[in-house]
């Protein structure tokens, strides 16, 4: 049996990263993993799982693994043969030094230990603090391997003399449901500090102009952040006269996937808004908000809008005409 300790944004309702650990757990139990990073089994071909999570109870039931507390991973760790640190941006400092070093800290317990220790598909950076720098050089030197999901990554690695491999983001991998799209249209909000009044305005009138006759889904994906915006566009599109409008909050992985999966066009910020549209053949519209969400519109031809513009009508009439996005792993 080998048995793997999972590190990450695990268990704070935030459904990029729950995805990108359901991607990774499914990976583990198929045996692609150990394939992709070279894993080799000790004994029987069984694999025992366990993530780090901040909602451990929540986390075993999703994902059906054992899961332990955010600062009680030592004992899983040292019963572990392999340390997994990912996806998301993990080794970054710009939110909090604190969680850099945390994250720090599992990996180089991980390594002075003996464990094979993979970085999978993290962002690395922005990292400021020459201290913070210096400390992940060094732990990432002594990685058993390493995989990411950005060429700004990549290159700062290599800037390092780190190896690493680029992939591409794993919820791309997840087998989604196919279902019959029902003319609905989808809009996924995140609160941002460039996020103006006049924006969702201006994003409320093409959606009035274009589908007036369509019902309106809002989805949010992480209530912490979303849930507050989400509803004030609603009650925008109300005041502007469109009333078959709902928003959803709360919502688990599968119901994400399941609600995407039915819409006709999606107008979305998150990356993994967007990554969860393309991948169900859905008409997609980026809102760039972040560097990663532009990369990924203009690998997919997806048209795109910036929160710094009001005049979205030739985005719009884009995504109207657009084929269905194909994705090809």
């Amino acid at each position: 049996m080998t048995k793997y300790l999972v590190s990450g944004y695990i268990g704070f309702d935030n459904f990029g990263d729950e995805a990108i650990a359901k991607a990774l757990v499914d990976k583990i139990r198929s045996g692609v993993f150990d394939n992709e990073y070279e894993i080799v089994l000790s004994g029987k071909d069984e694999r025992f799982i366990t993530l780090i999570s901040s909602n451990p109870e929540k986390t075993s039931s999703l994902y059906g693994v054992d899961s332990c507390k955010m600062l009680e991973f030592f004992k899983p760790l040292i019963n572990s043969d392999v340390l997994i640190s990912g996806g998301g941006s993990l080794l970054q400092d710009v939110t909090s030094k604190k969680s850099l070093f945390y994250y720090l800290g599992i990996i180089y317990l991980g390594i002075i230990l003996r464990k094979k220790v993979v970085i999978f598909s993290q962002g690395i950076g922005p990292i400021n603090s020459t201290v913070g720098k210096f400390l992940t050089k060094l732990a990432l030197k002594n990685c058993y391997k390493i995989s990411v999901r950005d060429d700004k990554s990549l290159k700062l690695l290599n800037g390092w003399g780190i190896d690493a491999n680029l992939v591409k983001d794993p919820i791309l991998e997840i087998d989604l449901p196919k279902k019959q799209q029902k003319g609905i249209v989808g809009i996924q909000l995140r609160r941002f500090p460039t996020l103006s009044d006049k924006f969702l305005s201006a994003l409320a009138n093409e959606i009035v102009k274009n589908f007036s006759d369509k019902k309106i889904q809002i989805f949010s994906f992480q209530d912490s952040l979303d849930l507050s915006v989400c509803e004030d566009f609603k009650r925008i599109l109300n005041k502007k006269g469109l009333v078959n409008v709902e928003v959803f909050g709360n919502l688990s992985i599968n119901d994400v996937f399941n609600k995407i999966s039915t819409l006709e066009y999606l107008v979305a910020m998150r990356f993994h808004a967007n990554v969860v549209g393309v991948k169900s053949g859905v008409k997609t519209l980026a809102i760039n908000y972040d560097i990663k969400v532009k990369k990924l519109a203009e690998e997919f031809n997806l048209p795109s809008i910036e929160l710094t513009d009001y005049d979205f009508s030739k985005q719009f009439d884009n995504l109207i005409k657009q084929d269905k996005p194909q994705v090809n792993i």
